[in-house]
């Protein structure tokens, strides 16, 4: 029991070290976006699949870990979570003090991950909305003022004044 207990922690750590690689690239992120470097917004988005892609394989095994040391408590290994299992060692304060420090820690990390990814989001929102105020600001200069051109029937003509954005002179 005590080798799963250091296994069970030892997963804990890892999924929290991924977090704070996620954390990190989250700032990164930030700077891209405000830059508008969608270079470096690539390559930061791959290494965030990296490590989400890590932190899955980390959370299978925090799974396995739990289900071994419940089928060890004979406990249903589906329902075991680390907070039952916090319970359980009632009887062992210091492996239990060890757990929750390594939960609270783990939670806290996901805490801050979960704020940092709403304001990029909203900060990307942001992004959008400009991007869709240039882009309607260009079109709109591309089309040029109708003229007051009536034919012989009072009908507006419906003629455009400078009809391309580019006007060279030779």
């Amino acid at each position: 029991m005590a080798s799963l207990m250091e296994e069970l922690l030892d997963v804990l750590g890892e999924e929290e070290q991924q977090y704070q690689v996620l954390i990190a690239l989250s700032d990164i992120k930030r700077q891209a976006v405000i830059k508008a470097d969608i270079a470096r917004l690539g390559e930061v988005t791959v290494q965030e699949q990296d490590a989400a892609s890590a932190l899955l394989n980390l959370s299978n095994k925090r799974t396995r870990v739990l289900g071994d040391m419940a089928t060890v408590l004979g406990r249903d290994p589906e329902e075991m979570t680390i907070n039952k299992m916090i319970g359980y060692l009632e009887n062992q304060p210091e492996e239990q003090k060890r757990l929750i420090a390594r939960r609270d820690s783990l939670l806290e990390a996901g805490t801050q991950m979960r704020i940092l990814n709403r304001q990029n989001e909203e900060l990307l929102q942001q992004a959008l909305e400009m991007v869709e105020f240039d882009l309607t600001l260009l079109r709109s200069m591309r089309q040029a003022p109708e003229t007051a051109n009536y034919d012989k029937n009072a009908y507006n003509t419906g003629e455009l004044l400078g009809g391309s954005a580019f006007d060279a002179r030779q």
